[in-house]
């Protein structure tokens, strides 16, 4: 196959929507919220143009009930917000957790609380979008930090949508939304559609995968019964408060990220064969990181860059394999220390010791901040 590039200048939330469109994405249902608004513009006019359906909704609420109807009605769908509208999104993404429908949810983080800080950037959401709904539950997120990477994560979010029949989420900051910069946009090659079921009709149960496995949905239309609901449930759909029952769907839709990691997991190291002092940052941080680190190993110092894509689940066995030799690890985010959490609990079998650098007054992580933190370790 050939795959066709063309270079750009773009926005990183108007690559987001082409990255839904180039992703086969049909329905977009959202509210007006800063910073993100974009992605719903840009998504109006796009959607157009392939036939799509655009609707905005009266709350984000409705906006993630809408895609999930869309999704269950056979659409690739997707939504796009900002911190308090994912907080409202929260009891329908937990809806689409355990119904097991596919689709798409961007935030684009700004400051918080509450309303907080609409137009300052922030990476307060991570425990969010890993914990956002009630109950256990598995989580994908993915935490691009260019405006190509925006692009490339969006297409790739609807692939693993569908591949593991839940809700996605795509994480990024506010600055990183609003970069603009010159990238190839690829046309999405061996894209993931919806898996239908095929056998007979008196033989399907929509929850009936094991092993890590994804049951394939019914096509609206093509007869087969189902039930869906938020309940536990059996195999046949249908609510059930059994302790075995629930013990094995519970088990199932906690386990099935696990059975096919290595189609999740996506990391980046920059000089990690030697390190001694290693970075870890997501978003416009790591990007701050990254020439923080480039100036260290410049001054002689062994200095690296870890940066999860893949934010949730962790790549743990990547980040794990990368402390060899690690005396040092500095985590800068855009928060009171959430990332640094997931880091401090992989490294409790260490005598890695782990430092913090937050800001929390709605200002980017300069790199000469992150370069006199790496100074002062040593």
């Amino acid at each position: 196959m050939t795959v066709k590039t063309k270079r750009q200048n773009l926005q990183g939330n108007h690559a987001c929507a082409l990255g839904a469109i180039a992703a086969n994405c049909r329905f977009f249902a959202g509210y007006p919220i800063t910073p993100s608004s974009e992605i719903a513009e840009q998504m109006a006019e796009e959607l157009l143009h392939v036939g799509g359906v655009f609707v905005q909704m009266e709350d984000e609420i409705a906006s993630m009930g809408a895609v999930l109807g869309a999704s269950i009605g056979g659409i690739k769908a997707m939504t796009a917000t900002s911190g308090p509208g994912f907080s409202l999104k929260q009891e329908n993404l937990g809806f689409g957790m355990m119904a097991e429908i596919p689709c798409v949810v961007v935030n684009v983080m700004r400051g918080g609380p509450s309303t907080g800080m609409p137009t300052r950037p922030s990476q307060g959401d991570i425990m969010q979008s890993r914990w956002g709904t009630h109950g256990d539950h598995p989580a994908i997120v993915l935490a691009p930090a260019s405006v190509e990477e925006i692009y490339l994560e969006t297409i790739r979010a609807f692939n693993l949508s569908e591949a593991f029949r839940m809700p996605v989420t795509i994480l990024y900051d506010e600055v990183v939304g609003h970069l603009i910069e010159s990238v190839e946009l690829i046309d999405a090659p061996d894209l993931i559609e919806r898996e239908w079921a095929q056998e007979p009709r008196e033989e399907f149960k929509p929850y009936a995968a094991a092993n890590g496995q994804v049951q394939p949905m019914a096509r609206p239309g093509d007869g087969y019964r189902t039930h869906m609901t938020g309940l536990t449930h059996g195999e046949d759909g249908f609510p059930s408060q059994d302790p075995k029952t629930v013990t094995a769907m519970m088990k199932r839709l906690l386990g099935k990220l696990d059975h096919r990691r290595e189609e999740i997991d996506s990391f980046k190291r920059l000089f990690c064969e030697d390190v001694e002092v290693l970075v870890v940052a997501i978003g416009i941080t790591a990007r701050a990181a990254q020439r923080a680190v480039v100036e260290a190993r410049q001054q002689g110092i062994k200095a690296g860059l870890f940066r999860p894509v893949t934010l949730w689940p962790f790549p743990e066995t990547p980040f794990q394999t990368t402390l060899t030799g690690v005396s040092h690890i500095l985590v800068p985010e855009m928060n009171a220390g959430q990332l640094t959490l997931e880091v401090e609990r992989l490294c409790q079998s260490t005598d890695v010791v782990i430092s913090r650098l937050n800001r929390i007054d709605g200002q980017p992580i300069a790199p000469a901040e992150i370069l006199n933190q790496i100074n002062g370790l040593i």
